[in-house]
């Protein structure tokens, strides 16, 4: 009998139709994997071979806009979810009402969205919502995720798990509010930074006194790091009952991936390297990035299809890596998702960069363009007879912030400007150790880059058909933060209301070194100690300059953004524990009033 080894992870959810899913399951042995849906939806795939394991991404059809079904999971006709005497509700399926194309406004039950007619008056949605208000998405966001508890039954040193808090108000809170979708923004695994239970059974599979040590070698180790994120029950019960986006950060693969060109050829000679790389990528390709793609999108790869339709997919996978690995072009691992009138782009900033000194680019120019063809796709300003754009709000979720403290931004363009030449040879090589020793390498560590990202953001806001709200969803810095661009030096302000929104970590260690780092950088001897540094890498200021508008908090937390037509409203949430001994708890530590 086939067993159900991980997930399953509830990932796409229709936001066109409300008729569709995908759900993503990992079984023991080949076999055939079926969703049963409570209200007769349903879907079935036959599973896949990677490596020695066996996964399924199964599409759902048949689904009732506006409304909420359980669902079962059966391999080979045998029910294998919801496990046995479960404590958490079942896992459901909520898809969106339907809604009027043009205003996304709630239609009545039953009513066909037809382009160009007015929604009538009329039932009301299963969701609740009246026909004719807005649609309300809320996005729950945040970053860096490490899965490890301890072993016994002591506290956890690093602090209760976000997503276990936000798991366990869904699951015992009546009316506790579900997000739409899940937006996890890197390191999701940490394949450098191992927990004591991985490295013991690292330990009984080879010798961890060799290369690469305690950190992962190959794809069956990134399966079990998998193993131990995602089987956690809280978290397992969530996966399966919200949606989520995903994209990798440096953890993913190893701490400060894809630094710089020395930082690339050092690891290149590394004997262990090509082995992690590719393992990295195929993993990722399996566990995170298929579950972010529409059933249209899937069915239009050839490398899915090439896998599903092989006995073994390992080893086109395998080459399929290898390529994006040798070529940033290669592959587009950003990806859009659009949620009635928010646009979501996932925009890789990882994999897509390009190292050589003198073409530094945080993504390379086709990933650019693609991303300007995203964003600007009816809301660039061309619209001239007043009507609304595509969407409402604009969500574009990178793992590194664009807007960081001011004296890290100024320090990374200083290192940037060193490191290509700007004060001579010895300053280079003394850049180039200071970049890879400090970590210098986010949008600010790619001036061109940064430039680039900010004339869309204006762009896009600058127009008749600008959206109400531009906002960078963010992470990897270990603390949160809102800051806001100051346009006044800009030749076009924006209209639309833009922020940085940066939420970190879900679950990890925060320094002491850290708090107060980040205290300075945002301080003002920080911006004044940064202008010097600029000022010696005779770094050209940008026309943008910003404020600090909101934290800096320090812990374990989430971000969530409710939109509803065109307000915005934003809140923090932080972990903390339960102290009646009910596990975690979420603690409010922000919320804005939606204007």
């Amino acid at each position: 009998m086939a067993g159900l080894r991980l997930g399953p992870l509830l990932r796409h959810v229709d936001w066109e139709t409300g008729t569709g899913a995908t759900v993503w399951i990992e079984a023991d042995r080949p076999c055939e994997a079926e969703v049963r849906c409570a209200d007769g939806a349903g879907g079935a795939a036959r599973t896949w071979r990677i490596a020695g394991h066996h996964y399924a991404l199964i599409p759902v059809t048949g689904l009732r806009p506006g409304a909420e079904t359980a669902y079962r999971v059966l391999l080979d006709g045998e029910q294998v979810w919801p496990l046995p005497d479960s404590p958490f509700p079942d896992s459901t399926i909520r898809t969106p009402a339907p809604r009027h194309p043009a205003t996304g406004e709630a239609l009545a039950t039953g009513e066909a969205p037809a382009t160009g007619e007015a929604p009538t008056a009329g039932e009301a949605p299963a969701t609740g919502e009246a026909p004719g208000a807005p649609a309300t998405v809320r996005v729950a966001f945040g970053s860096c995720r490490w899965a490890a508890r301890p072993a016994d039954s002591s506290p956890d040193p690093i602090g209760p798990d976000a997503l276990g808090a936000l798991a366990h108000a869904l699951a015992h809170t009546p009316g506790a509010e579900r997000p739409d979708v899940l937006v996890l923004l890197g390191d999701q695994v940490y394949a450098d930074e191992t927990s004591e239970q991985t490295r013991r059974w690292l330990a009984a599979r080879r010798d961890v006194k060799q290369p690469p040590w305690e950190q992962v070698a190959d794809y069956e180790e990134y399966t079990r790091l998998y193993d131990e994120s995602w089987l956690d029950p809280e978290v397992r019960w969530l996966l399966s009952t919200v949606p989520s986006c995903m994209i990798f950060d440096d953890h993913d693969v190893i701490d400060d991936w894809n630094t710089s060109e020395a930082w690339l050829r050092r690891m290149r000679a590394t004997p262990w390297w090509r082995e992690r790389i590719l393992s990295g990528l195929m993993s990722y390709w399996v566990y995170q990035h298929l579950g972010n793609l529409s059933p249209a999108e899937l069915a239009a790869d050839p490398l899915y299809a090439a896998v599903r339709e092989a006995p073994d997919g390992t080893d086109l996978l395998r080459e399929f890596a290898a390529r994006a690995d040798a070529d940033p072009t290669y592959a587009r691992w950003s990806y859009r998702r659009d949620f009635g009138r928010v646009r979501l782009l996932m925009v890789d900033t990882r994999a897509a960069r390009v190292l050589a000194e003198g073409e530094r680019a945080m993504v390379a120019e086709p990933e650019l363009a693609w991303l300007r063809e995203q964003a600007l796709d009816g809301a660039d300003g061309y619209a001239t007879d007043g009507s609304a754009g595509p969407y409402d709000h604009l969500l574009i979720g990178t793992s590194l912030p664009w807007l960081l403290p001011h004296f890290v931004h100024d320090v990374e363009a200083w290192n940037a400007a060193v490191c290509s030449g700007a004060r001579g040879p010895r300053w280079a090589r003394l850049g180039e150790d200071l970049r890879q020793r400090g970590d210098l390498e986010h949008w600010a560590a790619f001036p061109e880059s940064f430039e680039a990202l900010t004339e869309l953001i204006a762009k896009v806001g600058g127009g008749p058909a600008a959206p109400a709200t531009i906002s960078v969803l963010s992470g990897d810095v270990h603390h949160a933060y809102i800051a806001e661009p100051d346009w006044s030096r800009w030749p076009q302000p924006p209209d639309s209301r833009v922020r940085q929104l940066t939420c970190s970590p879900v679950h990890n260690r925060t320094y002491a070194s850290i708090r107060l780092g980040f205290r300075f950088g945002w301080s003002r001897a920080g911006r004044l100690l940064g202008r010097a540094f600029a000022r010696h890498g005779r770094v050209t200021p940008s026309r943008l300059d910003w404020r600090r508008t909101g934290g800096p908090w320090f812990g374990n937390q989430l971000m969530t953004l409710t939109l509803r037509g065109r307000a915005a409203r934003l809140r923090l949430d932080q972990a903390r524990p339960d102290p009646s001994g009910g596990g975690a708890r979420l603690v409010t530590a922000l919320e804005t009033d939606g204007r």
